[in-house]
């Protein structure tokens, strides 16, 4: 569908990293070469793809081409240590790997540890000689002709999975479908956002991450734009460095840490020196100050909303011209929000509750993981563990987390974005 809706497009720049640009039509092509390049290892329909990658032109073209082929892309946290990736490789049977060269140590060390069934490594970048089961990148998709057509999914059918993990216990792997993306454009990207095929997106959350996913990935090559992408950690001077550089961003996606390390910065570009019309936040409840303050510096406000792994992105957001900080804002057309007491009935307005949606874009279930899949996703509704107060204009403000945070390099955050 992404690749469809971008045929006439052949020369326009869809991606932009740091070692260069990736055009639509080398896209489609590199992504049926890819597509081709993984039936021919003898990988069947739905069998799973670990990816494991810094984010670059090669992790697009690597999650497309799994899907194009009818596999499974998992895609995982480039921040875990050996264990996390062992039991990873163990509970998602992959068998494959695709990986960044400079992850590749943590990668092998991980696979001594594990009973994994991977068959072959493919390595992008790598940064040292490849062993007899690991292959480079560029000649792994070299290697076949582009598929003809993509495997004949449906809706319905797994598309890919992405892990959501708690302070305690094992990452549980969400499982979304074919037409899960899909959903996230047409409601939040375009129905939202309206995003334009003259932007330039740039997201400092990766795209292993849900909301990474969507701002960098699927909304942009959903209406033809252009994405920055960055495989370095997004600290405020790398950011800038994006902002004022050659290929200006127009749509910024970050979180409110984030932000308030920008704002503190004496590097802060002028508003002059940047051409963004659109800022994002999600990740953690953007207080009201921050907000206010970046609106005063750049003339732009900062969007703020919530989303979850389990239902792939934003579903509660305030709006482009009608932001109300220090607020969540409303409910993201086409979902459906519920507020619900210890006993499962309704609060009123003014009254905390924990935070019930409804939408199609949630996910299939937890994979291996019955208990935790009837606890979150409850007929139709999705428990997103965090709490809500409803106020008298609809729109909804944010009361506390009350379930999962992931712990990274000494730091708890969302599981949603860093």
């Amino acid at each position: 569908h992404l690749l469809q809706l971008n045929t006439g497009r052949a020369g326009k720049a869809a991606f932009v990293d740091d070692h260069g640009t990736l055009s639509y039509g080398d896209l489609d092509e590199r992504v049926r070469r890819m597509a081709a390049a993984l039936r021919a290892l003898g990988l069947r329909r739905e069998e799973r793809v670990l990816l494991l990658m810094l984010d670059g032109n090669d992790w697009p073209v690597s999650f497309l081409g799994a899907i194009y082929a009818g596999l499974v892309p998992v895609a995982v946290n480039t921040l875990l240590n050996a264990d996390d990736y062992a039991y990873m490789l163990e509970h998602s049977r992959a068998q494959a790997v695709l990986v960044s060269g400079a992850l590749l140590p943590t990668l092998s060390a991980a696979m001594v540890k594990s009973d994994h069934e991977v068959g072959k490594v493919i390595v992008s970048q790598p940064i040292a000689p490849l062993h007899a089961d690991e292959v480079e990148f560029e000649a792994f998709v070299a290697a076949q002709p582009a598929l003809a057509k993509p495997a004949a999914t449906g809706p319905d059918d797994p598309g890919f999975w992405l892990y959501s993990s708690g302070s305690t216990g094992r990452p549980k792997g969400t499982v979304h479908s074919q037409a899960n993306p899909y959903w996230t454009c047409e409601l939040y990207g375009k129905g939202v956002l309206a995003l334009k095929d003259s932007d330039v997106c740039f997201s400092a959350a990766k795209l292993y991450f849900a909301y990474g996913l969507g701002n960098a990935l699927s909304f942009p090559l959903s209406v033809g734009a252009t994405t920055l992408l960055m495989a370095e950690r997004p600290t405020p001077d790398a950011v800038f460095k994006r902002w004022t550089g050659g290929v200006k961003p127009t749509v910024f996606y970050g979180a409110p840490t984030g932000f308030a390390g920008m704002l503190a910065s004496p590097q802060l570009p002028a508003r002059e020196q940047v051409a963004l019309r659109l800022v994002s936040s999600a990740g953690e409840a953007l207080p009201a100050e921050i907000g206010e303050r970046f609106k005063r510096h750049f003339g732009v406000d900062i969007v703020d909303g919530i989303g979850s792994t389990e239902m792939l992105h934003i579903f509660l957001s305030n709006q482009p011209g009608k932001v109300r900080y220090g607020s969540t804002g409303w409910p993201v057309p086409g979902y459906d929000i519920e507020l619900r007491g210890d006993d499962g009935q309704r609060v009123p307005d003014g009254e905390p509750g924990d935070l019930y949606i409804r939408g199609p874009s949630a996910a299939m279930m937890y994979w291996g993981n019955r208990a935790k899949t009837r606890e979150t996703f409850q007929g139709g509704w999705t428990k997103s563990g965090d709490k809500y107060i409803r106020n008298t204009d609809g729109s909804y403000t944010y009361g506390g987390r009350s379930d999962d945070m992931l712990k990274v390099s000494g730091i708890y955050v969302s599981p949603f974005e860093v």
